[in-house]
C-alpha cells in the first residue's frame, strides 16, 4: 500500500495522511497490548489468563476482559450459571404446560459477553492448528491443550452444521458463545486453585 501513488498531489496527500494515521493506531495498540501483558503477569489470575488462551478467538485481551469482568470462573458450580450470568441463555416465557423460548438475556455482564461473542465468528473456519496457535499454547499443560482442540473441533462443526440449516449468522454465532463459555469454565476448573488466587 505504501507505493500506492496518485496522480493528484492532494489526493496523494489525503492517502499518506490516511495512511500515516493507521499506522499510529497500530503503534498505539501494541504499546497498551504490551502494557496489559505486563500488568496480567503480576496478576493473581496470570495462570487463568494464560490458559484460556488455547481456545480459538481468545488471546490475551480478551482473555483478560473474561477474567477481569467475571472474576474467578470456578465460583459458578457449573457452565450453566456462568452462561446465565453473561447473559447467553435464552429467555423462557411459560404458563402452565406451555414453554417458549426467546432471544438470549442479555442480563448480565456485556463486556464479557461482547468478547464471547467476538470469539465465537472464529469458529466459522475449520479447526486447524497454524504456526502461531502452536507458539501460543506450546508451554501449555496437555490436557489444557486437549480442551482447546476439543473445542476448536466441536465448535467449527457446529457453527457449519449451525449455519447449514439457514439460521442467521448472529444466532449462530451467539450459540458457539455459549459453548465456548462452558470450555473456559473447564479450563478454569483445570488451574490451581492455590496458583489463580
Amino acid at each position: 500500500m505504501s507505493e500506492q501513488r496518485f496522480d493528484f498531489p492532494h489526493q496523494q496527500l489525503a492517502f499518506e495522511e490516511m495512511q500515516k494515521r493507521v499506522l499510529e493506531a497500530q503503534a498505539r495498540v501494541g504499546r497498551l497490548e504490551a502494557a496489559l501483558a505486563e500488568a496480567v503477569d503480576a496478576w493473581c489470575f496470570a495462570p487463568l489468563v494464560r490458559n484460556l488462551q488455547v481456545l480459538r478467538g481468545i488471546r490475551l485481551v480478551s482473555a483478560a476482559t473474561l477474567v477481569a469482568e467475571v472474576g474467578d470462573l470456578t465460583r459458578f458450580d457449573n457452565p450453566k450459571q456462568l452462561m446465565a450470568y453473561v447473559g447467553l441463555v435464552p429467555s423462557e416465557h411459560s404458563s402452565g404446560a406451555r414453554t417458549k423460548r426467546g432471544r438470549i438475556t442479555r442480563a448480565g455482564n456485556a463486556q464479557a459477553r461482547t468478547m464471547l461473542i467476538e470469539a465465537g465468528w472464529s469458529y466459522r473456519l475449520p479447526a486447524r492448528e497454524e504456526r502461531r496457535y502452536r507458539e501460543r499454547v506450546i508451554d501449555l499443560p496437555e490436557d489444557i491443550q486437549a480442551i482447546g482442540w476439543k473445542a476448536q473441533v466441536r465448535l467449527s462443526q457446529r457453527y457449519r452444521r449451525l449455519a447449514a440449516t439457514g439460521k442467521p449468522q448472529p444466532k449462530v454465532t451467539t450459540a458457539i458463545a455459549r459453548e465456548l463459555v462452558g470450555y473456559a469454565w473447564d479450563i478454569a476448573r483445570r488451574v490451581s486453585p492455590a496458583v489463580a488466587g
